[in-house]
């Protein structure tokens, strides 16, 4: 069985999946504040009570909104504080005698998508999310492309490229990140860079669906805005999309539900590519909310 577990600010999910990645138990626990060893606890208990109900020893992958230190394996998160500075994946192979494989929820979401029947042929699969903030993933034949420091699909934190930065017009804004840098691309094409764009051209505070509605409703300040952003997404896709090349790209997070993302990335993306470059396939994640912990039982699959 593959165990994987999806370590949130607020929850623990845990999933069991067997040989044809189908899932077949589910438990959601609270995490457990800044109390290190109580998660550890929490994370033990739970292999053992599932290795007990599967007659087995799963294998165990763990899903965490952060990036564990290569020289060190210490964690570096902000929404788990009980994992802050800690070398979960060697504490927990203590606690339970066996590997466990350790990667950023963005990498198991794209993880997930990848290992989907009809992705898994696909060679080289990118995973995008327009949520809250601007992650990403890469997947190559089944496995996720970490680097040597663990940060491989940050790309939120790669800056603004200049032509997505002129599309912003004179009183384009910079805007700080929570990485101490400015003008990454997590703070422009996030649900929330959205949102941030929009006030900051438009003077009024709105949220992301307000502003679609706006738009489908064909009211001209969000037809502006919208086609803007578009653009500007356009863009920044073609340079990720150069230098990556995939055979297919993933979308998730709330944005990731603007259906006109979909009609018009095929038109707009192929002139930010090289002449003989086609566009890859883009599409809707369909795993949603669970991709993070499918994501993470998956860290132990081969292909």
């Amino acid at each position: 069985m593959y165990y994987g577990f999806d370590v949130g600010g607020t929850k623990i999910e845990f999933g069991a999946f067997d040989e044809k990645l189908e899932r077949q138990a589910t438990e959601r626990v609270p995490t457990p504040g800044d109390d290190y060893q109580k998660l550890i606890e929490i994370l033990a208990e739970l292999v053992a009570k599932y290795d007990e109900q599967f007659y087995c020893e799963g294998t165990v992958g763990i899903g965490i909104p952060g990036i564990e230190k290569a020289e060190d394996g210490t964690v570096l998160t902000v929404n788990v504080p009980a994992a802050k500075g800690q070398t979960l994946r060697a504490d927990l192979e203590a606690k339970i005698g066996r590997k466990v494989a350790l990667n950023n929820d963005a990498n198991c979401f794209a993880l997930s998508e990848a290992w989907d029947e009809e992705l898994q042929d696909e060679s080289v699969v990118l995973g995008l999310i327009l949520g809250t903030g601007f992650g990403g993933g890469i997947v190559i034949d089944g496995s996720v492309v970490s680097g040597k420091n663990n940060v491989a699909g940050e790309l939120g934190h790669i800056r603004m490229p200049i032509d997505a930065w002129l599309q912003l017009g004179d009183n384009a804004p910079i805007f700080d990140c929570g990485c101490e840098k400015k003008g990454c691309i997590d703070n422009y094409l996030s649900g929330r860079g959205f949102e941030m764009l929009y006030t900051h051209f438009n003077g009024e505070n709105k949220k992301a669906i307000e502003i679609i509605t706006a738009f489908y409703d064909g009211e001209e300040t969000a037809t502006k805005f919208v086609d803007n952003y578009l653009e500007m997404l356009a863009m920044v896709f073609g340079g990720l999309f150069t230098g990556i090349d995939p055979d297919v790209v993933v979308l998730g997070g709330g944005l990731s539900n603007f259906e006109h993302i979909y009609e018009e990335m095929p038109k707009r993306v192929p002139k930010y590519l090289l002449s003989i470059a086609n566009p890859p396939k883009i599409i809707k994640a369909k795993h949603g909310d669970s991709g993070g912990v499918r994501g993470a039982a998956f860290l132990n699959i081969k292909r």
